[in-house]
């Protein structure tokens, strides 16, 4: 999480420009005169000591930086909180705070690290260093001043915007993209160091989505030291070792854990310094504990960083580390916690939790998921066994999700696996619009169909047709377009979201050190996908079900029952009879054309209603795939 806040300011150490409202040429020739002209001619090698301040944690960092070729390394501390990250030539790389070290090969993550090699490499006058295409330059006022701003696309990159004070000559300011963010660098205090002028100070905000941009996680860099021409080798640049952190006590180097599945979502026993704790396992997340569940464990988070998931809206995140964590006999030493505000996740869950795990142990133990089992199995890597009869499936890694490639409907698709999702397929909204889904699918009106960290997601319900993951086919699966501009599935870096709906479908396992998902059908894996006949978004409240959202046009709402409708019976059944996750699937699996009768309370008035439980989702929307 640190590496991805702080990469922007870390990483980008880059001399002055100029312009006017010249050519391109021109304005890095003025560049290059102001930041201190002939004597780059002989900067191999770049190097830099500072401190960092970043979402209340402050502490300091080194980076150094082969400007022939654009790779770069740096190590930074933020309280207790160590990382690194760095660019070896070919792919990016991470060691986050608990240890773990990946290299970044998505192709959004690749391409983000050519850009920022070209920037390294000072391909604004070492063009032959690294191809780019440059747009002529623009001249923008910006609080009273004027700047001449050019948009660069390295070859094979993404693009970055440069902004260039005209009167100085000197960069000011940096856009690139940075996940599904911009990252806006601003730089100042510039100074002479051995015959070239540097920044000494610069300030990165992320602006998401939605356009938000959190001072939580504003970074601040100032620089104590450069050092021009350090001697480099290869090995400076290269990803390193991942400390010895994990282990299995098994002598097999395996360990089962029975698990719940819960709306789809997998709750298992394990325990944090020695106590017992339950958790959501989660590839889509990293270690997070509730606040109650850090002060139960005597837990103390630094820093207020800002997180998301799939809501709207941003929340608090602190960091932390444990003594350990463990599931089964698989232990993690000093893992490092985000703690975070997970809303009403009990209430959407009916089921009480003290946090997840994922990334992390996902990263370090082989993993199988035996959904018909109710079994979860982390091996060593040598004790790994492949389920028996699965597909192969290579996947990409991209802030430590991963991601899958397969076909929708003839669409090729780019979808990230996360079990910490219930539905069985979102559609990310940048791919809903580029290829005109909402005509194509003909959904149901917006409504809730998923809710985590950020509060509630909305979505567009949908019958797809043909989701094909090598030469495995699913079909008619019950998913949803997103449609919104805010949270995670607004990332215009994957096609969609692959979730537990489809994943319980299968025998699921992980090896990201081979980066292979394999996928091996179970029993349920020619089972109708149902979906929702009510209507209704039902939250746990005591010895009722309160409705949270009531989809227009569904049977809830021909009914008449509203938002805030607190349900006590159901067909003359209390609602203690049966758990949240089972009304769910109650809801989900009998047939339409039933008569409901709900007993329900209004602002504390007393109420009876018989809904006629309706399909949302119709087998016409697959019919569209053609």
């Amino acid at each position: 999480m640190i590496a991805r806040l702080v990469s922007a300011a870390l990483v980008v150490l880059l001399a002055s420009t100029a312009s006017r409202a010249d050519d391109v040429v021109s304005v890095f020739a003025q560049f290059k005169s102001a930041s201190g002209g002939a004597p780059w001619d002989k900067v191999s090698s770049l190097g830099s000591i500072g401190t960092l301040a970043v979402g209340g944690l402050d502490g300091s960092f080194e980076s150094t930086v082969d400007v022939r070729s654009g790779r770069s390394s740096s190590e930074y501390k933020l309280g207790s909180l160590e990382g690194a990250q760095g660019f070896d030539g070919n792919t990016g790389w991470s060691r986050d705070p608990g240890g773990e070290v990946a290299e970044l090969d998505a192709e959004d993550a690749r391409k983000s690290a050519r850009t920022q090699a070209w920037l390294d490499a000072r391909g604004y006058w070492n063009s032959a260093r690294m191809q780019a295409t440059l747009a002529e330059p623009v001249v923008r006022k910006e609080d009273g001043r004027s700047f001449a701003v050019i948009v660069v696309t390295p070859h094979d990159a993404d693009p970055v915007t440069l902004w260039f004070d005209t009167s100085t000559h000197l960069l000011e300011r940096i856009d690139q993209k940075q996940g599904a963010d911009i990252a806006t660098t601003r730089y100042d205090d510039w100074r002479e160091v051995d015959g070239l002028r540097l920044p000494f100070h610069f300030i990165t905000d992320l602006t998401d989505t939605a356009g938000r941009v959190d001072a939580r996680n504003r970074t601040e860099v100032r620089i104590n030291l450069y050092a021009i021409n350090p001697a480099i080798s290869d090995a400076d640049f290269s990803k390193p070792a991942m400390a010895a952190t994990a282990r299995i006590e098994s002598p097999a180097g395996i360990t089962r854990i029975p698990f719940e599945l819960i709306n789809n979502h997998i709750y298992a026993i394990g325990s944090i310094n020695g106590s017992p704790a339950k958790f959501l396992v989660d590839t889509g997340g990293s270690n997070v504990l509730t606040p109650a569940s850090a002060k139960k464990f005597g837990i103390q988070g630094e820093g207020k960083l800002a997180g998301r998931g799939v809501g709207d809206e941003l929340v608090d995140v602190a960091l932390a580390h444990a003594k350990s964590v463990r599931l089964g006999d698989a232990i993690l030493d000093n893992p490092v916690f985000a703690i975070m505000d997970l809303g009403k996740l009990a209430d959407v869950e009916g089921y009480q939790c003290d946090g997840l795990v994922g990334y992390e142990m996902f990263r370090r133990f082989a993993v199988t998921i035996d959904y018909a089992a109710h079994e979860l199995i982390l091996a060593e890597p040598k004790s790994f066994v492949v389920p028996k009869g699965a597909e192969t499936l290579p996947f990409e890694l991209a802030e430590h999700i991963p991601i899958i490639n397969g076909q929708l409907d003839g669409l090729p698709v780019r979808i990230s696996v996360d079990t910490g999702s219930r539905v069985s397929l979102t559609l990310h909204s940048p791919f809903v619009r580029e290829n005109a889904l909402v005509a194509k699918y003909r959904p149901s009106p917006e409504a809730v169909i998923g809710w985590g960290v950020g509060g509630p997601s909305r979505g567009q319900p949908a019958r797809f047709g043909d989701l094909n993951l090598g030469s495995i086919a699913i079909r008619n699966i019950a998913g949803d377009l997103y449609t919104g501009n805010k949270g995670a599935f607004a990332s215009p870096d994957v096609s969609g979201n692959l979730g537990g709906g489809v994943l319980k479908r299968f025998t699921v396992a992980f090896d990201y050190a081979a980066r292979k998902m394999y996928l091996a059908p179970n029993s349920a894996f020619a089972q109708s996908d149902a979906f929702d006949r009510s209507g209704m978004w039902l939250l746990g409240d005591g010895d009722a079900l309160k409705i949270a959202d009531v989809a227009a046009g569904s049977a809830a709402a021909e009914a008449g029952l509203h938002a805030d409708d607190r349900i006590a019976s159901i067909d003359g059944k209390p609602i203690s009879a049966k758990t949240l996750d089972h009304w769910r699937q109650w809801f989900r699996e009998t047939p339409a054309g039933t008569r409901v009768v709900i007993d329900y309370s209004r602002v504390g008035e007393p109420g009876k209603i018989t809904l006629t439980l309706a399909d949302r989702i119709t087998a016409q929307s697959a019919a569209a795939k053609n």
